[in-house]
């Protein structure tokens, strides 16, 4: 295993020093290190050492559906965007909710070696939403599942969603609810509103997302378990955990990237890049998820990275798949929303990008570490200063459904390291 010293970076929430990488840790953090004779020396004056990234909700589509991506193409895109853990969620064909599936998964994550794949559990039998799949089985399995999601459909029936939190409970394990009430979405294109009548697409209302939020609230209060809330995108949404919260209620939420900088206004082009799910809001639920974000309120960004191959976004609007890329741009759009704005401080992106996100997957013994010495090597290095224009022919993702095409972004990742092997160097893969 190579060491590194890494000269000269700004390290998060502290000052300007170097790191010493030996055999999978950093072994020291200051100034005028002894490095072994055989260190490779990186010069970092000028970016920023973040810890690696965690990412919460990503769709990696293997098994299944590899013409979308793969979990080595997943990861590769990961790692180019800093990430150095990623959570696999369980819409795959065959859906991960038994064991074997969920230990393959695991096992292809391993073998690829550019991020740490943790496999999320399906709910429900094939996340059909009527009968609870194997949830302790997949929590003794090899992959140690901890966390459980139907994302992509709601579990809409409130007996079997307490259930589920009921059962969890008894390893600490976690509920992600895809929080969408199913009735008042039947046939929803876009967020519903003035424009959505303009442009003759069925509406989708704040409401059938909130619904569900104050539901499963209640119910895990009862219950006494922990639900994580995904992609929340509306005022009312924000609204309602924050009251949750200040109740002392265990909740914990995310906001995806795109919808801390996109808005509804995108659907005008009917161009299906932009079409997601849950849909992009109005400028009003921007700036409150980003208030949110910023307050703490919601816990963390995770990309809902959602790859699809050309011919499911190249139709008309009706017909496309929801679903957008984030990996690789995440990191930059948290830096124009949040940082750029001065709503946040790059201690407060690792906050809700690496140790809140970590903690929640329950991985914070290796991943959502402070860069200190004895802490795994798990860091990445920034250009805050770099700017982007996103080509989607130059991800490394099979799919190119990036809603961020020709848009140019501050900040670029130079180097990433998972357990002190580099896997992003000079901005490159570096295998």
């Amino acid at each position: 295993m190579t060491a590194y010293l890494i000269t000269g970076a700004k390290i998060v929430g502290g000052d300007v020093a170097d790191l010493l990488i030996e055999n999978g840790k950093i072994v020291a953090v200051g100034t005028n290190l002894d490095a072994p004779k055989d260190a490779e020396t990186i010069d970092a004056q000028g970016l920023i050492a973040l810890p690696g990234l965690v990412d919460l909700h990503t769709h990696l589509r293997e098994p299944g559906r590899e013409d979308a991506e793969t979990v080595l193409t997943g990861t590769r895109a990961a790692a180019l965007g800093g990430f150095t853990a990623v959570f696999a969620m369980a819409n795959t064909d065959p859906v991960a909710d038994t064991a074997g599936v969920v230990e393959q998964v695991w096992r292809l994550g391993r073998d690829a070696g550019y991020a740490d794949v943790y496999p999320i559990g399906a709910v429900t039998v094939g996340r059909k939403g009527t009968q609870l799949a194997e949830l302790g089985a997949m929590a003794d399995s090899a992959a140690r599942v901890r966390v459980f999601s139907d994302d992509g459909d709601c579990v809409w029936d409130a007996a079997l969603m307490r259930r589920a939190l009921e059962y969890v409970k008894a390893f600490d394990g976690v509920i992600a609810q895809h929080a969408q009430e199913p009735r008042l979405t039947q046939g929803a294109q876009m967020n519903e509103g003035a424009l959505s009548g303009v442009l003759g697409l069925t509406g989708w209302p704040s409401v059938a997302e909130e619904a569900i939020i104050a539901r499963d609230i209640l119910l895990n209060a009862h219950v006494g378990s922990k639900l994580h809330i995904c992609h929340l995108s509306t005022k009312g949404s924000v609204e309602i955990v924050r009251a949750a919260k200040k109740r002392g209620f265990e909740v914990t939420a995310e906001v995806t990237p795109h919808h801390l900088l996109l808005t509804e206004d995108l659907a005008a082009s009917y161009n299906p890049v932009y079409k997601v799910n849950p849909p992009l809001r109005t400028k009003d639920d921007v700036e409150a998820v980003r208030e949110g974000l910023a307050d703490g309120t919601i816990d963390i960004v995770a990309t809902d990275h959602a790859p699809h191959p050309v011919e499911d976004k190249d139709c008309e609007w009706s017909a496309a798949a929801f679903g957008m890329l984030g990996l690789e741009t995440a990191l930059s759009v948290v830096q124009q929303a949040m940082i750029d704005t001065k709503l946040m401080t790059w201690a407060d992106v690792a906050d809700r990008m690496s140790y809140r996100p970590a903690a929640i997957g329950q991985v914070g013994g290796e991943h959502g570490r402070p860069l200190e010495a004895g802490a795994p090597a798990n860091l990445v290095l920034v250009d805050l200063a770099a700017e982007r224009t996103v080509v989607p022919g130059e991800s490394a993702s099979l799919s190119r459904n990036t809603p961020f095409d020709g848009m140019t972004l501050p900040g670029k990742v130079v180097a990433t390291f998972l357990r002190g092997t580099a896997t992003v160097l000079d901005g490159k893969l570096a295998r």
